[in-house]
């Protein structure tokens, strides 16, 4: 598959044009961004960039403090903020009532994003979360045969291998906070928390799904197919015939690789490009989840990220990058690259590196390393800082998941009908830097699809590299070969490179 670029955008805070937020504030106080926001203008900004695919991150529905006449109603003490965890699914048909102009034709929005997006030659990711679901899930739009998680359970049993959760028969749910929610018996919590008393560490808002392993034991039981194998197949399938593109699929590594070998080729047999991504830190379950799970791309966060992070705060050394690129054992080109997500913090902030352009060399190189896709967060091609609380999130450096807020470069770029020569000098410079690395890294056939050759080791000797801040790298198609050198420190330098 040739290399790829994903931007990924929630667009709950991507369209928001509220400027002047209140901490903690409710939907009516805060605005929300909506799928509307992305117009064919928007979208061609975004396609300009050089981007090939877009993530748009929590379409589906899930818990919030938000009340819409017809959708179930949620309890705030499983809420994480105001707006909610998009990753706390309450029904796995439904899209996010927030995100519509009409909350009665949400689903038709949905459609018309997509054929939006495809009109102007982009693909369509959005999230699947198999690993658990909010401890309020009710689908209300489920087609008529299908049951709800654990209508059908057998709730005296802390594991069944037909049962959708995993229970404690005789104990109640205690949360680590005063509230009025309650549950008996009470269920695992979604971070594999085998106690009925989480923490607020804990997601604690969610349940585990049981995909027929008994924890208890450590044995699996997947002979007869387990319930929910087959009610994710059915998710699966629904979405793939909304014409979407791919799945990011959010903790992959907590549920089961023998599902996954099981689901994706029946997915694929409906779509035989449709593309999965696993989020996964395990670096030693990488092979399999390649190899049996069947997955196209792994996250590369405990791999690349974390070094060249590193790197980017001084920590480590450029060396280090060629160890870690041998130590991925032949699967580098099966791992997305980021410096940017939604869990992570963002460059520009005072947790991170506080100046966007520290970022620039490590992106040149995640982009251009090898012939695997990479991926840009929202805000980042203009140094988002992410430098104001927004309430449940707190001040971290990270873009709020849980609160009505907004992106404020980004929310600058659409105050400006995304005309980039309107913005400030250093978001106008930073977007052509990223804009440039991008369209060379997709548009030369010999970085998207030649072969890597690491010339540090031929360079080991060689007294005019500096191996702390240079790595140097060939990338050939032959007759075609481009020699690609990363300066890691603020100094230029003047070096000699032996091929």
């Amino acid at each position: 598959m040739p290399k790829f670029a994903i931007y990924q955008v929630l667009p709950r805070l991507f369209g928001n044009r509220v400027s002047q937020p209140k901490l903690n504030g409710s939907i009516k106080e805060n605005g929300c961004g909506k799928l509307n926001d992305f117009t064919p203008a928007a979208l061609q900004s975004i396609k300009d960039l050089g981007i090939t695919h877009i993530w748009y991150t929590g379409i589906i529905r899930h818990a919030t403090t938000t009340r819409y006449k017809g959708i179930p109603k949620n309890n705030e003490a499983i809420v994480k903020g105001k707006a909610g965890s998009p990753y706390a699914i309450t029904d796995y048909y439904d899209v996010h009532p927030d995100l519509a102009e009409n909350a009665a034709t949400r689903m038709q929005e949905f459609e018309e994003l997509v054929q939006r997006t495809h009109d102007l030659g982009l693909k369509v990711i959005i999230d699947f979360v198999p690993n658990h679901v909010s401890r309020e899930y009710q689908s209300s739009t489920k087609p008529k045969p299908v049951m709800d998680f654990g209508a059908n359970d057998d709730t005296t049993k802390a594991f069944h291998s037909q049962n959708n959760f995993y229970y404690f028969p005789d104990d109640e749910l205690h949360l680590p906070f005063e509230n009025h929610y309650k549950e008996k018996p009470a269920k695992v919590s979604g971070n594999d928390v085998f106690s009925a008393y989480p923490s607020t560490n804990d997601w604690y808002e969610t349940i585990k799904l049981n995909y027929g392993k008994d924890y208890s034991n450590n044995q699996n039981y997947f002979d007869p197919i387990p319930n929910t194998w087959f009610k994710m197949l059915d998710i699966l399938q629904f979405w793939s015939n909304k014409g979407i593109d791919g799945f990011r699929c959010d903790m992959a590594e907590m549920v089961p690789v023998e599902f996954w070998a099981w689901v994706i080729p029946q997915v694929k047999a409906l779509k035989a490009n449709m593309l999965f991504i696993a989020e996964i830190y395990n670096t030693h379950a990488y092979q399999s989840y390649i190899e049996i799970g069947r997955f196209d791309y792994l996250y590369d966060k405990v791999g690349l990220y974390d070094t060249l992070r590193n790197l980017i705060d001084g920590k480590q050394t450029a060396q280090s990058i060629t160890s870690l690129w041998q130590s991925q054992n032949g699967l580098e080109n099966h791992l997305l690259r980021f410096l940017e997500n939604h869990d992570e913090q963002r460059i520009a902030s005072a947790f991170f590196a506080s100046n966007p352009w520290k970022a620039i060399p490590a992106f040149f190189l995640l982009a251009s390393m090898h012939s695997t896709p990479f991926l840009i967060y929202s805000g980042q091609e203009f140094g988002e800082k992410a430098e104001n609380e927004s309430g449940f999130s707190g001040k971290d450096g990270r873009t709020t998941l849980f609160d009505y807020w907004f992106i404020p470069s980004v929310q600058e770029w659409l105050k400006n009908k995304f005309d980039i020569k309107k913005l400030d000098s250093n978001s106008q410079q930073l977007y052509q830097e990223y804009q440039k690395i991008i369209k060379f890294s997709l548009d030369s056939e010999t970085i998207s699809e030649g072969q890597f050759y690491d010339l540090m080791w031929a360079n080991r000797d060689n007294s005019t590299i500096n191996s702390d801040v240079i790595f140097a790298f060939v990338r050939t198609n032959s007759p075609n070969h481009m020699l690609n050198v990363c300066n890691f420190s603020a100094a230029n330098q003047n070096l000699r490179v032996i091929l």
